[in-house]
């Protein structure tokens, strides 16, 4: 029996599907997950997910967040998910730069809002995520 997997953002839901097998980077390492798991709640990392199914990987770019496996469940909540294949590396790069300028521009100014820095260093993190996920998802590069 596959497992019942869902992704979910705080604005849409980034995958629902079925999986033979996740794995998941945790903030003490990566795991892996099959059907049959025993519950589980851990905190994510930052980090890749990759979904197998009949033989098929899909991966996705993950924010923070948390995991919670029940059963044959995979439940994950994040700050932000992509799918390998929809990430477009211009506008990754473009994000990236307006927030590390944002950055920058925050920590000269006296009192910065500190979840906007929060915010825009979210940006910066799932930025550089997204290219490592992409390049490794990338035809002719080893996994």
């Amino acid at each position: 029996m596959p497992l019942k997997v869902e992704i979910v953002t705080p604005d849409r839901r980034a995958y629902e599907g079925e999986a033979d097998s996740v794995t998941l980077p945790t903030t003490l390492g990566s795991i892996g997950i099959l059907p049959g798991h025993i519950p589980l709640t851990a905190l994510i990392a930052a980090g890749e997910v990759d979904l197998s199914r009949d033989g098929q990987v899909t991966r996705l770019a993950i924010d923070r967040g948390f995991v919670r496996v029940v059963g044959d469940k995979v439940s994950v909540v994040t700050e932000g998910a992509i799918d390998s294949a929809k990430i477009d590396l211009a506008a990754v790069e473009q994000a990236e730069a307006r927030a590390r300028e944002a950055v920058e521009k925050a920590k000269t100014q006296k009192g910065a809002d500190p979840t906007e820095v929060a915010k825009l260093e979210q940006i910066l993190r799932f930025a550089a995520v997204q290219r490592l996920v992409k390049g490794r998802a990338s035809p002719g590069l080893a996994d």
